[in-house]
């Protein structure tokens, strides 16, 4: 076997969505943080999330996170989160499978029936409390970074959708929320390419007219998801569908997409602390979220939420690539 590189991963699944856990064989990336890490991936090692994400070794509805030693003190393992589509700054569902993947590989230290892992991540520290029981990991909580709205009811032009009203807010990533019955699209698989077409052309209109940056770290812009939320979800939850940019369904409920929904449903006053809210994905599987405290974040008001989910393994690799392989970098259809 010829190979110019041998890389390792441990597979999970989030609640239905595929994510490949880079555990060895690619190095430590340059960076006092772990943003300006994911900036110096993003201008240098690109090909390397494209290798691994994009087809022949993955596939467009893939997620991706590669473990590093921490930049800070107080954390256990720095994480980059990759996808098809580029890097993200935080992601939620990742982050549970990533606490996962590290309990059942006994990359931590285990204790039941709660293990604490303290992962760095460009998006800042994130705790995910892992309960366990004889081993497994049951579930994940993970404390997520301050979410916040950006705009509510904020209207923008949509070529084929006309005027479309959306909440625009933060939740780790970017989101636009948009209730189908605006849209008069239906909730159900027959409607699949009309979702995808409508959410890659609301985030492009949101991006021209309305684009969200991070008042703390200008490189953390622009809206790549939009939540679609389903006739009779309410405040206290309901199913959605939700697209992440280029075009693609995802299969999990969204850790950051369920913390931008619930700081928008807070500052509407319609969720209040300490109120659960279950959040139903495409596929039916559920993350169930709370905030738990006010925050600020540059004087804007937020909330702080907590996300529950559950993750399983479901396989080991070892990816090479030989040197003859005509796509180093993957490709994408």
């Amino acid at each position: 076997m010829r190979t110019d590189r041998l890389i390792q991963t441990v597979e999970t699944h989030i609640e239905g969505l595929p994510v490949r856990v880079v555990t060895g064989g690619v190095g430590v990336f340059p960076g006092k943080t772990m943003a300006e890490r994911r900036r110096w991936f993003i201008d240098h090692s690109d090909h390397l999330r494209t290798l691994l994400m994009c087809e022949p070794r993955g596939h467009g509805s893939l997620s991706g996170a590669i473990l590093q030693p921490p930049t800070r003190g107080d954390a256990d393992w720095g994480v980059l989160f990759i996808e098809v589509t580029g890097v993200l700054p935080m992601c939620g569902a990742g982050t549970m499978a990533v606490a996962t993947a590290l309990v059942e590989t006994g990359m931590v230290a285990v204790a039941e029936p709660v293990t604490r892992v303290r992962l760095d991540t460009p998006a800042g520290l994130i705790v995910a409390e892992v309960r366990v029981d004889g081993g497994r990991a049951e579930s994940v909580t993970i404390r997520n970074v301050p979410s916040f709205p950006v705009e509510l009811d904020r209207r923008v032009d949509v070529p084929g959708l006309g005027t479309v009203r959306c909440d625009i807010a933060y939740g780790g990533n970017f989101y636009a929320v948009v209730d189908l019955e605006d849209l008069g699209i239906p909730d159900d698989h027959s409607s699949q390419q009309r979702l995808l077409d409508a959410g890659s052309a609301i985030m492009a209109a949101v991006d021209d007219q309305a684009l969200p940056v991070h008042p703390e770290d200008p490189a953390n812009a622009g809206c790549e998801h939009v939540y679609f939320r389903a006739p009779g979800a309410t405040a206290r939850g309901g199913r959605h569908v939700l697209v992440n940019h280029p075009g693609w369904i995802d299969r999990s409920p969204g850790g950051t997409g369920t913390s931008a929904l619930m700081a928008a449903l807070h500052a509407r006053g319609e969720l209040g602390l300490e109120e659960d809210f279950v959040n139903e994905s495409y596929i039916g599987t559920t993350f169930t979220g709370r905030l738990v405290e006010r925050a600020a974040v540059a004087g804007r008001d937020a909330v702080v939420p907590v996300i529950t989910g559950s993750a399983w393994i479901t396989g080991t690799a070892q990816y090479t690539l030989d040197p003859t392989d005509p796509f180093p970098a993957g490709f994408a259809v």
